[in-house]
């Protein structure tokens, strides 16, 4: 008897926590993707910033200054480039973590929704036994007045 409600008190307190395990989870691996892609971004942009920073100490004369800059010109049409690629990516992850959201939403509310008719149907049984038996005992005490009569 202990050990049955032990099980049940189990089963719902594991019930009651799996959707937030889940929520947890799934924001813990959005975070790390998040964090990883941007920590390759910075990664990419300081080596940028550190090769032009080493071109611009190497100018000596006018033609490498012109040389220079006619290179920042090329670096800021691909930097920019590069900053769309990098927005593009975040939004994808962002939609991807979206999408698993709702998801994860719809099945949490269909499991509760599950669990809730299970448990009007597992009420709705006792009650209807002790409605049967009930009536068969009215109707068995009125068949006996009807007899002695």
């Amino acid at each position: 008897m202990q050990d049955k409600m032990f099980s049940a008190f189990s089963e719902q307190t594991r019930g009651f926590f799996e959707p937030m395990r889940k929520f947890n989870g799934l924001m813990l691996d959005n975070m790390e993707r998040m964090t990883e892609y941007q920590l390759d971004a910075m990664k990419r942009y300081s080596q940028l910033g550190v090769e032009r920073m080493r071109a611009a100490s190497e100018v000596k004369d006018a033609e490498d200054a012109r040389d220079f800059t006619t290179q920042q010109a090329d670096m800021l049409n691909s930097l920019s480039k590069q900053m769309l690629e990098d927005a593009r990516a975040m939004a994808d992850i962002s939609l991807k973590f979206k999408a698993d959201l709702e998801e994860m939403m719809s099945e949490t509310g269909q499991q509760a929704a599950d669990q809730a008719s299970e448990n009007m149907k597992a009420a709705s049984e006792p009650a209807k036994a002790a409605s049967n038996n009930s009536q068969s005992s009215s109707s068995r005490s009125s068949s006996t007045s009807k007899n002695k009569e």
